[in-house]
């Protein structure tokens, strides 16, 4: 691959910022960091860009995660099964993906992200507080299942994994947007690792580029987090509709051929 110039690597660097922030308040982030790295990095493969987005995005996670973890103090009965079943799962994803035509995947994404956004506008009161809908047992099954489906989701294709998670925390689980958000990256984080516990030791990453775009999005998930947290529920439920708006722009015009 070409060496990379230095307004390039600042440039990535911005987007990786900005991706980082939208990341850690309700997931999407990979909506503007995998783009960027796609027109930036001309010469590099599509496995080299899916694993430098990756430990850029878990740079972001892991502190967003600490962030969530000491702030909103999620309930670990929740979250352990949910993070592990996530990672599992975006294990798996991860080695049935190149098996798996990208066509194939965007019709369904439109269509479940259509219904997630009207979902949550026409039930404002959804994620305001947490009422939660199981309890015990069922709970517990519950988290495991959204975090292995998701989590191969992740594996296989990605964009919107943390907002997917968001979802299913509120709409499945009962949880209020913060809570969720605070799970959604902590399982995020966990399917970011497993990810790379794939690519690393097939020497995809391109550790110069990963580096950097993965201290900007440290310092936008970390922003991001404080952001959501000092904002509330409200917020990252705006936050949430805007971020699926416009993966349904994006996802939509790839669908109808207009990109």
């Amino acid at each position: 691959m070409d060496e990379i110039s230095g307004l390039t690597l600042a440039l990535l660097a911005l987007a990786a910022l900005t991706a980082g922030f939208v990341d850690a308040v309700v997931g999407g982030g990979g909506l503007i960091q995998l783009p960027a790295l796609v027109v930036g990095l001309p010469g590099a493969s599509p496995v080299q860009i899916l694993a430098t987005n990756k430990l850029g995005s878990v740079c972001g996670t892991t502190v967003s995660s600490a962030t969530y973890y000491r702030r909103v103090r999620p309930d670990p009965r929740t979250f352990i099964p949910l993070m592990i079943c996530a990672f599992l799962g975006s294990v798996g994803g991860a080695f049935v993906a190149s098996l798996i035509p990208r066509s194939a995947f965007d019709p369904i994404i439109l269509v479940v992200l259509v219904l997630v956004g009207a979902y949550v506008v026409l039930k404002p009161a959804i994620g305001a507080v947490t009422v939660l809908r199981y309890a015990g047992r069922r709970h517990t099954l519950s988290a495991m299942l959204a975090g292995v489906v998701v989590g191969f989701y992740d594996g296989a294709l990605g964009p919107g994994t943390g907002s997917f998670f968001v979802f299913a925390l509120v709409g499945l689980l009962g949880y209020n947007f913060l809570e969720a958000s605070a799970k959604a990256r902590l399982a995020n984080w966990a399917t970011n690792i497993a990810a790379l516990c794939v690519f690393v030791p097939q020497g995809a990453v391109l550790w110069d580029v990963g580096l950097v775009i993965g201290g900007a999005n440290l310092i936008g998930g970390y922003v991001g987090a404080r952001t959501a947290v000092a904002r509330g529920a409200r917020f990252v439920r705006v936050f949430f509709v805007v971020v699926v708006v416009a993966f349904i722009v994006v996802i939509g015009s790839d669908v109808v051929g207009l990109r």
